[in-house]
This record gives C-alpha cells, structure tokens and sequence, in this order.
C-alpha cells in the first residue's frame, strides 16, 4: 500500500458585503472572503492538501486565478476536480484534518454540514473528516477580523 500525507494552508481577505463560503457551505455573516473564485479557504487548504500528497502541483497552478474561467468558481468543483486528479492516479482518501483560524461567526454549528458536504464530494465518510476552529485571541489579522485563514492536512492511500 501507498500512502502519502499533504498539507494545504490558505488565507483570504475579509470583506463587507460578501458571502462567506466555508466548508462548501454558505454560513451567515457580515464579512466574507475577497477572491477570484468563492473564497471558500477550507476547501482549498483541502485541495492543495490532496495535490500535494497525489505530486501534482498546487491549486493556483491547477485552477489559475487568471482564467476567466475560475472567476467566481464554487469552489466545491475544484475540490471535485482536485478529487479526480488524485483518483486517477489511484488515490483515496484516508482522513482529512483541518482548522480553520477566524474571530467570528462562530463555525461550530455548520461543522457536521461541512463535514457532509465534503464527505460526499470526496467519497469518505463524514467521520474520516475533521474540522475544527480556533480564534488568534484578537491577536494579527484574524484577531482583528481582517483574514481568515484554513489548515489541512490529507492522508492518501492507493
């Protein structure tokens, strides 16, 4: 068996007026992330995660921010897309472990939706993933609510 551990990180700006996309889902607040696609940083920590573990190179090569196509992407098809790269190299999921690092809303309530929705683009069940959060304690840009920012780490096997 073949097994292969990545890690993804990814950061984006915080913005008035904007939908706040995390986890494939859209969660209620008055900020949400500048970005060329949807700005949803868990799911893209999670596809940088699964590329690097598979060799391939990160999701701004895969997905470039300047191809007309990716403007606005939802970034559950890239997390899709990301999924077929591994997968026909032979890939599966193991588990997947990640936080996500923001002042507010509070994300603890739309975990097990996230976790659903990821699970299933992913073929895994909800329970091979994790997803925590954590503030900065006010301190830098995401204590004083200007970022957010999303760790993965991705578990392969073939």
């Amino acid at each position: 068996m073949n097994i292969r551990i990545g890690q993804g990180i990814d950061f984006h700006r915080l913005e008035k007026g904007i939908s706040l996309w995390l986890g494939g889902i859209n969660i209620p607040s008055e900020k949400g992330c500048l970005a060329h696609s949807d700005g949803d940083v868990l799911l893209h920590a999670i596809c940088d995660a699964m590329l690097g573990a598979a060799g391939f190179e990160d999701i701004g090569h895969q997905f470039p921010d300047t191809d007309p196509q990716y403007k606005n992407i939802d970034s559950k098809i890239l997390l899709k897309r990301s999924f077929d790269l591994i997968r026909d190299k032979g890939f599966s999921i193991v588990n997947i472990d990640s936080t996500v690092c923001l002042e507010k809303p509070k994300i603890a309530p739309f975990i097990p939706e996230m976790k659903s929705v990821i699970s299933k683009i992913l073929v895994t069940l909800p329970e091979n993933i994790s997803i925590k959060a954590t503030t900065t304690e006010k301190l830098g840009f995401t204590g004083r609510e200007e970022g957010i920012v999303a760790i993965a780490v991705v578990l392969l096997a073939n």
